[in-house]
């Protein structure tokens, strides 16, 4: 399994190594198979909103989208598959930790592993499938920290 994270933050880089750990975590909790790979990019409030518009019809920042591939996105024969793009906005993870009452880093751990569910195929679009996906963030953040992170 292979995730790589990007970041384009200034002067504030994160530890992009946590994320990739992460990541790697989720695919094996969700017993995604070894050779897939999905990226991570951490952007700020600008680009997250002009994604959220082009691809969402939506203004405004948001905290996470998936962009999934739709048959595998193809590879070269030796490579991993890749199942898609998580894209997060920290400014966005940083004002929803203070207002939840959370730190940062477990606002932003668990943006990533909504993100890297969607790409999964969970979904929230219905009450039902909303409790499924925010059980197994539980779940699987629960796992996360009793792994020693």
């Amino acid at each position: 399994m292979q995730v790589t994270a990007s970041s384009n933050r200034e002067p504030e880089p994160l530890a992009l190594d946590a994320f990739e750990r992460l990541g790697a975590f989720v695919l094996r909790m969700e017993d995604a198979p070894d050779a897939v790979e999905l990226s991570v990019a951490l952007v700020d409030d600008d680009e997250i909103a002009h994604l959220n518009e082009q691809y969402r019809g939506i203004e405004g920042p948001t905290d996470v989208l998936s962009f999934g591939c739709d048959d595998p996105c193809p590879t070269a024969s030796d490579e991993p598959i890749a199942i898609g793009d998580v894209i997060i906005a920290p400014e966005v993870a940083r004002r929803q930790a203070a207002e939840l009452g959370t730190t940062v880093e477990d606002e932003l751990d668990l943006l990533l592993v909504h993100g890297i569910l969607h790409l999964l195929g969970y979904d929230h679009d219905t009450d039902a499938d909303a409790a499924v996906m925010q059980a197994r963030e539980r779940t699987l953040l629960a796992a996360w920290s009793e792994a020693g992170r």
